[in-house]
């Protein structure tokens, strides 16, 4: 419906998005003095994030050394008040001391010979963890096991995978990582379809130093831990990502001279209600000391990396959506004013190319209820109009949920796309809807916001027309919910 007169509609109306509080409370570290030593100190008034490693899976085969500590399950064993990589016997103590002095997280580590499961109430089950560490595994995982870690993630855990190089095999069983976590993703019983958009490149690159991406968001990249600038390869790999499968999928770091879909040395992503990060080496998390035997590299320290600030980072997000059974979830609508019924945009911050509201009353447009709905565009004129709201997202839910109601009437082509409307989520594009989906009436629209668990979201409504012939594009009844 072309817009009459904008001068009907009432006035712009000056507003701010607003953030909402969290509803349940997550661990945060407070600011670091020094990546490299984790001196971070955590806000402890919650309970400590619950992270357990891997080491059924081979990962002290050859000159592997990928343990926290040889005290198994309970590090705090070997030595209760770690104040040094060397507290703690292992070529990733460094990372385990590190998260250990910020008194917010609990750590565990699961045996060789132990079996990956989920559900089953034994202590060392993925169901009573926030996030599975799984670095270099070199055993292949079995159906039982890859169904335990997808479902682990699909219900809110973190799962961060480091690989290898390709032709790794430490145990000579022939299987290296590259291999192993390929075949996790395209051969598990929950979900094979590439589920979290990227796939493990069988490459040797003998050395490189990626750099980090420009995201001053990211919180993987500026956490309370360090600002993250780069990292290292050392006989390592990247990682091919296919956002047309998973569009949260997210290259962080890049070997030399690629970017985009290819290269990416360094990538995080979501599936479910839960998070994913994945490093193409293990020499970056490598702190130089462990068991006698074993040749070592010190790449946690290396200074052509920030890499203990990108483990400690990447730790601490992906600890903060919760697999386990002990993270509470208050089901709840986020969105201030939803259905516009104020009469103005309180709790939205808008613009508008003609600087008139997109709030509306006109018998026009009707709401899908109550007698205000938001109008984007209309004009038959060259025209943007937005509308945004901040929420923060609880982590422990078992879904997140973006719906609104939206009515498109156009007068332009059904068969090609002139006017649209494009939903974000903090940037990132979710859908987008054209003058080619008109239709009588509103439809409801559902997205999933579970790759934003545990954070702050910026949701916005973009509608973009061009020079002639309108297309209207009404929203209602908008909301987030978490359940």
């Amino acid at each position: 419906m072309t817009r009459t007169s904008r001068a009907l509609r009432p006035a712009a109306l000056a507003a701010t998005g607003l953030l909402l509080a969290a509803l349940t409370a997550t661990v945060q570290p407070a600011a670091a003095t020094s990546a490299s030593t984790g001196t971070a100190a955590a806000a402890t008034a919650a309970a400590p994030k619950r992270v357990l490693f891997d080491n059924s899976k081979g990962e002290t085969a050859g000159n592997a050394d990928w343990i926290i500590s040889t005290s198994q399950p309970d590090p705090l064993v070997q030595n209760a008040n770690p104040t040094t990589e060397t507290s703690w016997t292992g070529a990733i103590s460094a990372w385990g001391v590190a998260l250990q002095k910020t008194g917010g997280y609990s750590l565990k580590t699961l045996p060789a010979g132990s079996t990956i499961s989920y559900g089953t109430g034994a202590a060392l089950d993925l169901a009573n963890f926030d996030e599975f560490v799984l670095p270099e595994p070199n055993i292949r995982l079995s159906d039982a096991e890859k169904t335990a870690v997808m479902k682990f993630v699909q219900n809110g855990g973190g799962l961060f995978l480091v690989s290898d190089h390709t032709q790794s095999d430490r145990n000579n069983d022939g299987w290296d990582s590259p291999a192993i976590i390929n075949d996790l993703l395209t051969t598990n019983s929950v979900d094979s379809t590439d589920p979290f958009g990227f796939s493990v490149d069988l490459l040797n690159i003998t050395t490189d130093n990626p750099r980090a991406i420009t995201d001053a968001a990211d919180p993987v990249l500026n956490g309370s831990f360090g600002k993250v600038t780069g990292s290292i390869i050392r006989n390592g790999t990247t990682f091919t990502l296919k956002p047309a499968d998973n569009p949260n999928v997210k290259g962080l770091l890049y070997r030399t001279g690629y970017s985009g879909t290819t290269g990416a040395a360094f990538a995080t992503s979501t599936f479910g209600a839960g998070r994913v990060a994945v490093w193409g080496d293990s020499s970056p998390i490598d702190d130089g000391t462990g068991q006698s035997g074993n040749t070592l590299y010190d790449g946690w320290n290396d200074p052509a990396g920030t890499d203990a600030a990108l483990a400690l980072n990447t730790t601490a997000w992906l600890a903060q959506s919760s697999g386990g059974t002990g993270g509470g979830c208050t089901a709840a609508q986020l969105i201030t004013n939803p259905g516009f019924e104020t009469g103005s945009t309180a709790g939205w911050t808008e613009t508008n190319s003609t600087g008139t509201s997109t709030i509306n009353s006109a018998a026009a447009e009707p709401a899908h209820t109550g007698g205000y709905d938001a109008w984007l565009d209309g004009n038959g004129a060259a025209t943007t109009d937005t509308l945004a709201q901040t929420v923060t997202l609880p982590a422990g839910c078992a879904a997140y949920t973006l719906s609104f109601w939206l009515h498109i009437d156009s007068a332009a082509s059904t068969t090609t796309a002139f006017d649209t409307l494009t939903v974000t989520a903090n940037g990132t594009t979710l859908a987008t809807y054209s003058n080619t989906n008109a239709a009588a009436g509103y439809q409801q629209r559902t997205l999933s916001l579970a790759g934003y668990a545990g954070q702050s979201v910026t949701v916005k409504f973009t509608g973009t027309e061009d020079y002639t012939k309108q297309t209207s594009f009404v929203l209602d009844d908008v909301n987030v919910n978490v359940s």
